[in-house]
């Protein structure tokens, strides 16, 4: 999508389901981005339950030592109060 640098997607708890998927972006600097332009976006290129129900937004990702995206990093807040670990 213009105006994204880089994004991590993942599954979080969800009452509903179980599990929900989530995204979070770093927008491209000088973009100014929403959930819901993404959500739009995506939906006209992927089937609607991979679409994210959650986005976030962060100025920078986390990244281990060898350049790739630390989800654990990312994910960790959401499943503090889950009780389990995915």
């Amino acid at each position: 999508m213009p105006g994204v640098t880089d994004c991590a997607v993942f599954g979080i708890p969800d009452d509903e389901f179980g599990e929900s998927v989530c995204a979070i972006i770093q927008p491209a600097p000088e973009h100014d981005l929403d959930a819901a332009a993404v959500q739009t976006f995506l939906r006209d290129r992927i089937a609607g339950y991979k679409v994210p129900r959650s986005v976030y937004f962060k100025d920078e990702l986390p990244r281990e030592d060898s350049g790739k995206i630390f989800k654990r990093r990312l994910r960790e807040p959401f499943w503090e109060k889950a009780g389990r670990n995915i």
